[in-house]
């Protein structure tokens, strides 16, 4: 069964003919006298597509049949200086801005989610990886807090683009306007536009295609960074003891063989959407490329169903990220059982002891090396071996060879809280930072949610304008 989107191409038609009947009225192109009976024959059209089952054509000639079978052909006088160009130039706007509305709301949901999880444990250690690796511990807060900041890219994305969709194409004609005095500012006005998209043959031949290419380039923006938190969750479960998991449920699944699988079936679900997303602004790229301004039958209408499919992954993650369950001590166990902190040991030794920081760096090494061999971990290495370590590293450094920090100075310096603790910078893991990175993240989310209330409501403030200025036409015909 096929979906129909509401608003639909019909819906829109009657909403530009009610606009372009006010605006022609107003501007002398057509006698006041037939104003009312313009704006009858449109009030009939469209209350007839309303009725179930009725048609209800997207295209304006089709329409435009209807308009003189109910009106006379007077009625057509409403499509003076018009075109199907910046019609179907006006539709994509008008779609467009609708979508990504809605795509907005999908990912604000989406950060919701994210920062829900983060809050729930911000401090917690949790290792973080460059080239695969486990690299330098973070904390819970600080990793997702990440992903979010992500997303929140993708959100000022969506809201630049919108400015440059919500401009209004109608009133340009096929691509050089006309000889009748349109005022396209007020068609604008009344379609609840930001102003008008300037230049006539960009309005209608050439932002269709760019204007596209951008809305689901945003899209798969946001796709990259989902597929890419996605990534990082499922390699817990090549771990025998994940410490984010998906808790047991629909969003699992269980293998036919195997009885002790717990297949995480909504990540692999959701990795394929994001897929699905990215290259769809590929295939629209290639499919719209090389192609002349004019030629729109060979543009395709991929856009709409990228961005509901980019849509739906967001939901999707959103409803996801609730039902993990986050495991502290084995993340904490995860990072203790590496070397991860050892950077912080040679800056320790640079900081509080003056040790020139590649001489530093080269007894962290050793150590490193010293403890693998040895099936240690960190907490497990001697005091005394890692004196003779540094000794030995410092030797060719012309350094003295004690080792200037006191075991338990060493001890916290190789413990993954003590690191974390110790971190100084602008946006780093230390839980101080954490909470107001958070906070600030959160008013973000807040004014986001705002500005998308706001635009809906502009929308809707215009769309009674419209109707109030098209039954004035109506008169005591109405």
């Amino acid at each position: 069964m096929t979906t129909i989107r509401q608003p639909d191409a019909f819906h829109w038609l009657g909403e530009i003919n009610k606009a372009s009947a006010v605006m022609v009225v107003e501007q002398g192109i057509v006698p006041p006298t037939l104003a009312a009976p313009i704006a009858k024959a449109i009030a009939t059209v469209i209350a007839n597509g309303a009725r179930p089952g009725a048609d209800r054509p997207g295209d304006y000639l089709a329409l435009e049949a209807l308009l003189i079978e109910a009106g006379g052909p007077d009625v057509t006088r409403v499509h003076s200086g018009r075109s199907r160009q910046d019609i179907g130039a006006t539709f994509i706007r008008l779609f467009l801005r609708d979508d990504l509305l809605v795509l907005l709301d999908s990912l604000n949901q989406a950060r919701d989610a994210v920062l829900n999880l983060a809050e729930r444990d911000p401090d917690a250690i949790v290792p973080a990886y460059t080239w695969g690796v486990q690299a330098q511990p973070t904390s819970f807060g600080h990793w997702l807090g990440a992903y979010e900041a992500a997303l929140a890219r993708s959100a000022e994305r969506i809201r630049q683009c919108h400015a440059r969709v919500n401009l209004s194409p109608l009133g340009s004609a096929a691509l050089g306007t006309s000889s009748f005095p349109v005022d396209r500012p007020r068609l604008a006005e009344l379609l609840g536009f930001d102003g008008v998209a300037e230049n006539s043959l960009d309005a209608t031949q050439i932002a269709p295609a760019d204007l596209r290419a951008e809305a689901i380039g945003v899209a798969s923006s946001a796709a990259l960074t989902v597929g890419m938190l996605l990534a990082d969750i499922t390699q817990q479960y090549a771990q025998t003891r994940p410490w984010l998991i998906l808790n047991q449920g629909s969003r699992t699944g269980v293998s036919s063989i195997m009885p002790q699988k717990r297949n995480p079936s909504g990540l692999v679900h959701l990795r394929r959407l994001a897929s699905t997303v990215a290259a769809g602004a590929s295939v629209f790229a290639f499919q719209a490329h090389n192609v002349p301004s004019g030629m729109h039958d060979y543009k395709p209408d991929g856009p709409d169903a990228m961005l509901a499919d980019a849509t739906r992954m967001l939901a999707d993650l959103a409803g996801l990220l609730p039902d993990f369950r986050f495991d502290a001590d084995r993340a904490l166990d995860e990072v203790n059982a590496e070397y991860s902190t050892t950077t912080e040991l040679a800056d320790v030794l640079q900081r509080d002891a003056d040790v020139p920081f590649r001489a530093g760096h080269h007894f962290a090494s050793d150590l490193v090396t010293y403890g693998r061999a040895n099936r240690l971990r960190p907490a497990e290495i001697p005091y005394a071996e890692a004196q003779r370590l540094y000794a030995h590293a410092v030797a060719g450094f012309g350094l003295p060879a004690s080792l200037p920090l006191t075991e338990s100075v060493f001890r916290e310096t190789l413990s993954a809280q003590g690191m974390v603790r110790a971190s100084k910078g602008l946006g780093g893991p230390q839980p101080a930072e954490v909470a107001r990175m958070l906070a600030g993240q959160r008013g973000r989310l807040g004014v986001d949610r705002d500005w998308v209330a706001g635009i809906r409501d502009q929308q809707a403030r215009a769309g009674g304008r419209r109707d109030a200025a098209f039954a004035a036409l109506r008169g005591a015909d109405g």
